[in-house]
Parts: structure tokens; sequence; C-alpha cells
């Protein structure tokens, strides 16, 4: 592992400037998150305590964060993917579309079968909570497993298709943020189809955010996340509470 963090430190020194810009972007990125962060730990100590127990929620950030850029700066010096690239702004236009549309299904399915009332972080804590919560998940349930994935699969054969690899890991890292949610967020209250609709949705999602990755880049897949939390857990979740309760 020291050995793979050194590597990847003497490649940033011999990039390109584009991929040097690219990196700084994400370094901006990181630095607004764990900003959040910190406000939102100033403002509530014990809020984080739900998510990671005691354990310095700061420190959790910070080192999440170095994954990150160790991991994306990989994934761009190997030529696999982007952190932003020339299509950014057909991407973020390409993943706002297509989050709020999956935002629009979530919200109609809650008026219908209505979700537990506590399922969201209330407002106006949720403007802080959320995008700190959804950098976190891309890096541990995206760019980490896919990054594993890819380095163990392609190392398995010089010959292999890249195209076809990559596939292969993106259908395999969607399917644990569904599965995840449904082991620790199941409710027997709700219907059973209510369960599966969430697993099937959030797979679509995931499909979806590295779909975006893989044609665009890190920002455009960040960014729908974003906008999906924006509608429904910031939104949806403030106004949810006067509309179904």
């Amino acid at each position: 592992m020291d050995h793979f963090i050194f590597s990847q430190i003497t490649k940033v020194k011999q990039l390109a400037p584009n991929e040097r810009f690219q990196i700084l972007v994400l370094i901006s990125i990181s630095l607004v998150v764990i900003g959040l962060a910190g406000i939102l730990y100033l403002r509530n100590k014990q809020f984080f305590q739900a998510f990671i127990g005691k354990f310095n929620p700061l420190i959790a950030f910070v080192l999440v964060i170095l994954l990150g850029i160790i991991l994306l700066t990989f994934l761009l010096t190997r030529g696999w993917f982007s952190i932003i690239g020339k299509e950014t702004l057909e991407g973020l236009l390409s993943s706002s579309i297509l989050a709020s549309l999956l935002a629009l299904v979530a919200i109609l399915v809650d008026m219908w079968v209505v979700f537990p009332e506590d399922m969201n972080v209330a407002f106006p804590e949720s403007l802080l909570f959320y995008p700190i919560v959804g950098y976190f998940v891309e890096i541990l349930f995206h760019v980490l497993p896919l990054t594993g994935l890819l380095i163990l699969l392609t190392s398995l054969s010089k010959n292999y298709e890249f195209d076809r690899v990559v596939w292969i890991c993106i259908l395999i890292v969607s399917l644990l943020e569904p599965i995840f949610q449904i082991i620790y967020g199941s409710s027997s209250q709700k219907p059973v189809w209510s369960a599966r609709f969430v697993g099937l949705h959030l797979f679509f999602f995931n499909l979806l955010q590295l779909y975006l990755f893989k044609r665009y880049d890190f920002v455009s897949m960040y960014s729908f996340r974003l906008v999906y939390y924006l509608l429904w857990h910031i939104v949806w979740g403030h106004l949810r509470l006067s509309v179904l309760f």
C-alpha cells in the first residue's frame, strides 16, 4: 500500500498540465467538502455519531478524502477515467436531467407508499450534510471498489478488452449501494414491493452514475448525486413533513 501511494505521488509530478488541472479541481472540491463537514461538526459535535460512532468525524473525512484523491489520480494516470473533462458541461446537463427524473419517480412513490417520517436529515443541517455524505459515498461505494476491480481484472490478462472489463466492473459496483441500503435500511412495516422498488431504483441510480463517470468524468457523477439529493432529500425531505404527515 505504501508503495502504491508513493508511486502515485511520483506520477503526479510527471502529469501533463491538463491532468494537473484535473487534480486541482478534485482537491478544490475536497476542500469544500471538508469545510462543510467542519461547519456541521462545530454546529453539533454529536451529529455524526449516528453514522460513524465515536470516531472523530473530521479525521475520518480527511482519510476518505485522501483515499479518494489517491484513487482518482490513479484512474486518471492510467487513462481509465477523468476527474473533469472537455465535455463536463454536457455531463452536468445530462446528470441534472437524469437525476431530476429519478428524484421525481421517488417522490411519486413516496406520496403513494409514504416512507418513514425520519428518513431524511432535517433542514437546515441537510444543506451541509448531503453534499458531504454524497462525496464519501462516491469514494467508498464507487471509486474504491471500481479501482480495486479494475486492477484485479486487468492484471489477470494482458490481452483484455478494457470496455468489456470496465462494464463488468460497473455492473458489479452498481449493486453495492442497493445491497447496503436494503440490508441496513429495510423496514418490515412497508410492502415487499416497496423494498424491491428501493433496490431496483438504487441499482439504476448507481448504474447511471457510473455510466456518467465512464462517459464524462467524476464531476458529472458527483453532480448527479448532488442534484438528486437536493430534490429528494433536501427540498422534498423538508416539504414531505407537512404534506404527508
